[in-house]
């Protein structure tokens, strides 16, 4: 392929694209061939001038003439701190041709959630979660894909995407299967670190074909295009000339021709010594040593456009660069004669402003951009702001001018940050957000107001970063200016940050602090009781003393207002972590509602108190026997946080939690998909993390009941499930858990340490839940075998505890283990009365493993029958196959 090609910029980029013409020709042919074929990726990487965006011209040109919609978005290096900016770019022109009726139809749910980062809906007050609108871009555009069908999506310099998009493109790359579409990614390699070159990373990886290299030509096809150009006659030294001075790069090449055109240089040996000066004034300085040749008017109006990179026209140039119309008009012809802008090439569906112009190639770009004196930059970028803020167009899209702006002490650009950081966060982009707000923070604010920004800016991160979160609420704390309530708030939510970034003796010491600084109190009262919660949150060392005090102060409160309640949760919580009685922790819990319902301001998604007092809530109603009440909290979390947009951390403990109370009531199969889905959103929030722990044990602990031994230690081996265990209480029990789970894959002697040290972690806190950390009944099972008496030592405490707390579940599954240590007549009368509290109990899975246990003790087939019908119900394929083996089997059955 050296010969015969039309001497244009496009086709001059395709010589020896042969191969990955084909892979594009291919991808088509299985696009269009099924409307219910998989969705495919192609990803084509290399240098600058390479010849990228022109397969992509060719994709586009290809796929139209099979019928096939087109959308296409790319990069802009100026334009990477513009929030959605590149996904904006994509699907606006598709979702602006909809009515807005036609738009919410197809959008349904997500049309609220992702039509705001998409500009085509009014962003809510407050925070979007970042996650949930990265799922509600990809559920878009998956319900578009069916609608346009055949649809080829294009992203070009992909390098050069803002994070969120980049964050949409790695989550909808992974989720192509389903879906009939066709991508192809052209982006250069490096470039990029950090979080983008992880999404980038992913996006590769989600191809499941190599990633296509773009080589340089040979000389043999930098001969060819040099004659196709220039005419046959070009000699062979000539065209070997080219290629070594451009070293084989398409857009060079292209360049260097035209160069040659221009200046009539005849293509033979003895001009071709000229050919590297030509070529120096094709790019870099020479470039800009060209654009100045064409005058400073011309020179501005370049630098302008460079300056706004996107949206360039000739009156916004003219405006920015404060010349006359006309200048401006005869400025652009000047520029497009000169190869450095262009007119866009016209795209069907996309309409385009009068006199909309773009540069030819990226690197002229930002050539031209690098080469405007620093000040004068500044100034322009300046200048552009304020021109964005009198168009009426909001302070999110002038902030990426006024990022550039050097600091001044400027008030007015600081409320300007502030408020479009507000925007990006109602949108669902806090590192945008964050952008913005650390860059107020060096102009800087006045005194009074620069705690206050730094109070802003960790709220910004605090469902997504909670280190750092942590680290700008106490600098903000450390300064004057925070008083009253946002000072309260800022210790609220830095204690909050600090407990899900795992540092609970911080987030204790740290309300400990500021309850000091107040009189006795509503305000006061808060602190303490938000004291108490991370407390009660501790795993390892709540001393009975604290227990004391809680009580105490829990026993003057009526519940008259959110404190008080919030007070009796946390005892009614402690109480039943203690194994206190169980109507007890009832009525305290009850107490904390109004008519029965969370009271106002107490709300899963009020900010107030935050989600952990009511996950306290539940979880205390949830081994008090009162499931149907757990579930309904854990229920109307998860909907509040679906609705609402949260998508990360809350979302994640809210499955967490329902799926505890499935698994208490022993609908086993809904427990493991909503236990997958928590363990799925705490893996985007960061490993290691308390609520991944309570996702991950949780998972475990739904499998051992299932009877799936193996996964459940596969699952623990692939998320980390073993020592060290987070500060934070996990439920279920985590060592209670871990160590059943060793004693179920045959590690007998590690599993009783688990077990013994769940022991030592209970005295500590002086007393234990025997259903909520069930160590002696294990502990008691394990060791039967070895220390029979130990054995029954431990079944009888476990028997003590139990009565004491006094649940049908708690006395039932003190029973069962007191009848695995017994034979005969004994043992069927215990088996018996495990049964007769259990088949009382909410917790369908030991009524079955009780019913199961009592036929095979008793040889009782209908027992075992009944019990078989049981396990089945709950989904305890273990349960199933103990039972069926013994009815199959019919060895001393009656």
């Amino acid at each position: 392929m050296t010969e015969g090609r039309p001497p244009t910029a496009a086709s001059a980029s395709l010589w020896e694209r042969d191969a990955e013409i084909a892979t594009v020709a291919q991808a088509l042919d299985l696009l269009c061939a099924d409307r219910s074929s998989a969705g495919s990726l192609l990803v084509l990487r290399g240098e600058a001038g390479l010849g990228k965006t022109a397969l992509l011209a060719e994709t586009r040109r290809i796929a139209e003439r099979r019928g096939c919609a087109v959308w296409a978005t790319r990069g802009a290096e100026t334009l990477k701190s513009v929030p959605f900016n590149v996904v904006r770019q994509l699907l606006q022109p598709a979702l602006l041709s909809l009515l807005p009726e036609e738009a919410r139809e197809y959008l349904g749910d997500w049309y609220d959630i992702a039509g705001p980062a998409l500009g085509i809906v009014d962003p809510q007050e407050g925070l979007a979660d970042p996650q949930y609108v990265c799922d509600g871009l990809v559920a878009a555009v998956r319900r578009l894909a069916r609608r346009e069908w055949p649809l080829v999506l294009l992203i070009d310099d992909a390098h050069w995407a803002d994070q969120e998009t980049l964050r949409w493109l790695a989550a909808f790359a992974e989720r192509l299967d389903d879906v009939s579409v066709l991508v192809v990614v052209a982006r250069r390699p490096g470039e990029v670190s950090g979080d983008s070159a992880r999404h980038l990373d992913t996006v590769a990886a989600a191809a499941g074909r190599p990633v296509t290299n773009l080589h340089a030509l040979t000389p043999e096809a930098a001969a060819g295009l040099t004659r196709a150009t220039l005419g046959r006659h070009a000699d062979d030294a000539f065209c070997r000339e080219v290629w070594a001075v451009t070293a084989g790069n398409p857009y060079e090449t292209v360049e260097l021709l035209a160069k040659v055109q221009d200046s009539e240089l005849q293509p033979v040996e003895a001009r071709a010594g000229e050919l590297r000066a030509l070529n120096r004034a094709a790019r870099g300085g020479g470039l800009v040593d060209r654009l100045k040749g064409l005058g400073l008017e011309a020179t501005q109006f370049a630098w302008a456009a460079a300056i706004l990179g996107t949206g360039i026209t000739v009156d916004m140039v003219a405006r920015l660069a404060t010349m006359d119309e006309a200048i401006a008009g005869h400025c652009a012809e000047l520029l497009c004669t000169a190869r450095i802008l262009t007119e866009p090439e016209p795209v069907a569906g996309i309409e385009r402003e009068e006199g909309e112009l773009e540069f030819v190639h990226p690197l002229i770009a930002t050539a031209v951009y690098n080469s405007i004196p620093s000040g004068v930059c500044t100034a322009m970028h300046g200048v552009a702001a304020q021109i964005i803020t009198e168009l009426g167009r909001g302070a999110a899209q002038a902030a990426r001018h006024l990022l550039k702006v050097h600091p001044d002490g400027d008030e007015e650009l600081v409320e300007q940050l502030r408020e479009a950081a507000r925007d990006h966060l109602a949108v669902g982009a806090p590192d945008a957000a964050r952008t913005c707000l650390e860059r107020a923070l060096q102009e800087p604010p006045l005194p009074e107001v620069h705690a206050h920004v730094l109070y802003e800016l960790g709220c910004a991160t605090l469902l997504t970063a909670p280190s750092v979160t942590v680290e700008h609420l106490q600098h903000a704390l450390g300064m004057p200016g925070l008083e009253g309530e946002r000072r309260v708030d800022a210790v609220v939510r830095l204690s909050q940050a600090q407990l899900h970034n795992d540092q609970l003796e911080e987030a204790v010491r740290t309300v400990e602090a500021e309850a000091t600084r107040h009189e006795p109190g509503p305000v006061k009262l808060r602190l303490q009781a938000v004291q108490f919660m991370w407390e009660s949150i501790h795993g390892e060392t709540v001393s009975p003393a604290r227990s004391r005090r809680l009580a105490e102060l829990a026993s003057t409160c009526n519940g008259r207002d959110n404190a008080e309640r919030a007070l009796l949760i946390l005892r009614g919580f402690d109480a039943m972590t203690h194994g206190e009685s169980a109507d007890e922790v009832l009525e305290l819990c009850d107490r904390a509602l109004v008519n029965g319902r969370l009271a106002p301001g107490l709300g899963w998604t009020d900010q107030e108190w935050g989600m952990e007092l009511l996950m306290m809530l539940g979880s205390a109603y949830a081994y008090a026997d009162r499931l149907d009440r757990a579930e309904s909290l854990f229920a109307e979390a998860l909907r509040a946080y679906t609705t609402g947009g949260w998508r990360g951390g809350h979302l994640s403990l809210a499955n967490a939690f329902l799926g505890l109370a499935y698994r208490r009531q022993g609908r086993l199969r809904d427990a493991e998909s909503t236990l997958r889905e928590a363990l799925v959103l705490a893996e985007r929030v960061g490993r290691r993390l308390p609520l991944y722990w309570s996702a991950t044990c949780g998972l475990v602990d739904t499998l051992l009941a299932r009877g799936r031994i193996d996964e459940a230690w596969s699952i623990a081996e692939q998320y980390g499930f073993a020592p060290p265990y987070p500060s934070t209480i996990v439920l279920p029990d985590i060592r209670c858990v871990r160590g059943r789970l060793l004693l179920a894959v045959g590690r007998t002697e590690d599993g009783i340490h688990e077990l013994e040290a769940a022991e030592k972690t209970a005295a500590s806190r002086g007393g234990h839940n025997p259903v909520l950390s069930p160590w002696s009944i294990d502990l008691a099972k394990a060791v039967a075998a070895q220390n029979p008496a130990r054995a029954a030592q431990l079944a009888a405490d476990a028997r003590r505890q139990a009565e004491r707390f006094g649940t049908d579940t708690a006395i039932g599954e003190a029973l069962r283990c007191a009848a695995a240590l017994e034979t005969g007549g004994r043992a069927v009368q215990l088996a018996a009365r495990a049964v007769t509290y259990l088949e009382a109990s909410p917790c369908q899975y030991e009524h079955a493993a009780a019913r199961v246990e009592y036929g095979i003790v008793a040889r009782s087939a209908t027992e075992l029958n009944r019990g078989l019908d049981l396990a089945r119900a709950c989904g305890a394929e273990g349960l199933v196959a103990q039972a069926r083996e013994v009815l199959e089997t019919g060895r001393g059955l009656r």
